[in-house]
């Protein structure tokens, strides 16, 4: 006998929410320095500590960033999916993270050459406008190509293309410049300060809620676009509405964290297998919690095996040097 869908979808949130808080209190304690349940607790009540800078100034704003920027990714992934009906598409693909990259690495090169500081909402503003650069480039091929695959391949394209500027630009900018470039292309939650989260956190969550907003016209728009117009949707108004919250999610991501290639494809997919549905109104938290989630798990793994690994590293480091994981394991277990 199937279970009731409502209980499913209790039962599916209970165990995003109860993964989300045991991985939260799992990367607190986790890093270069191990701290105990009850010294991460009474750092957190008290706000005094020998380690509560560690934790306050240093893991926590890590810890909110990978939450908050791993959620909307994963978000924008599944409103990317809806639009162009593909299973593949995403920021990464579609190359409107290749693009929020290649602005942001031109204007942080600009900012060094000159010895300035960049802030958060420049960075936020370049990553939108690369992001929107390579959406427009998709959208304009959109018109004359109707075969959908043909489409994805042009992103991909579009993508490779961002990337090659990129690693033009940075093979002639200077040593110091290079360093602050390539730790941030790779894709990291290091460095984010607590500055940085009263910047991320309004636009995440105006974004959010917009996107909530649009939850009956996704749902139409699902069922195809003569339904969606039948139900009064503007499929016009309602595919550039779409297209800019994705944008604005992605180039969120890529300011503050660098190109992330996987969350936005693969966590709404998972999502929908683990909720048995589509609908928006379920599939946007689920989403999000099932982003944010997978990036705590993923930062959790770059400092289970080092102290200094980025977020785009941990595959790389699974596939390339299966020996090293067990010995980490063995060691970490005292065994010799």
């Amino acid at each position: 006998m199937k279970p009731q869908p409502k209980m499913r979808y209790a039962g599916a949130f209970a165990v995003l929410l109860a993964l989300l808080a045991v991985l939260f209190v799992w990367n607190v304690n986790s890093g270069s320095l191990h701290l105990s349940v009850r010294e991460v607790a009474q750092i957190l009540l008290t706000h005094s500590g020998d380690n509560a800078v560690i934790v306050w100034e240093i893991r926590l704003p890590r810890i909110f960033a990978a939450i908050l920027l791993g959620g909307v990714l994963s978000v924008s992934g599944f409103l990317l999916q809806t639009f162009f009906a593909n299973p593949i598409a995403g920021p990464f693909v579609l190359g409107i993270s290749s693009g929020a990259k290649l602005t942001v690495a031109l204007t942080m090169i600009s900012a060094l050459s000159c010895g300035r500081v960049l802030g958060s909402a420049v960075m936020i503003t370049a990553a939108f406008a690369g992001a929107m650069l390579s959406m427009g480039f998709v959208l304009l091929i959109a018109q004359r190509v109707r075969q959908m695959p043909l489409l994805v391949v042009s992103g991909v394209m579009i993508g490779y293309i961002c990337s090659a500027v990129t690693d033009f630009v940075i093979t002639f900018a200077e040593d110091s410049n290079i360093v602050n470039l390539h730790n941030w292309s790779m894709g990291s939650f290091s460095g984010i300060s607590w500055d940085n989260i009263r910047v991320m956190t309004p636009v995440v969550l105006v974004s959010l809620v917009c996107v909530f907003l649009l939850s009956k016209p996704i749902s139409a728009y699902q069922l195809g676009e003569g339904y969606a117009r039948s139900m009064g949707v503007n499929i016009a108004a309602f595919r550039v509405v779409l297209i800019l919250l994705s944008s604005v999610l992605s180039a969120c991501v890529a300011a503050f964290a660098g190109p992330i290639s996987f969350v936005g494809i693969a966590v709404p997919h998972l999502a929908k297998s683990l909720f048995g549905t589509a609908k928006p109104i379920l599939m946007i938290p689920a989403c999000f919690l099932g982003g944010a989630g997978f990036c705590l798990l993923c930062d959790l793994l770059c400092f289970s095996f080092t102290d200094a690994l980025d977020l785009s590293q941990p595959l790389r480091f699974f596939f390339n040097d299966p020996e090293r994981i067990l010995l980490e394991f063995l060691d970490n277990a005292g065994c010799q």
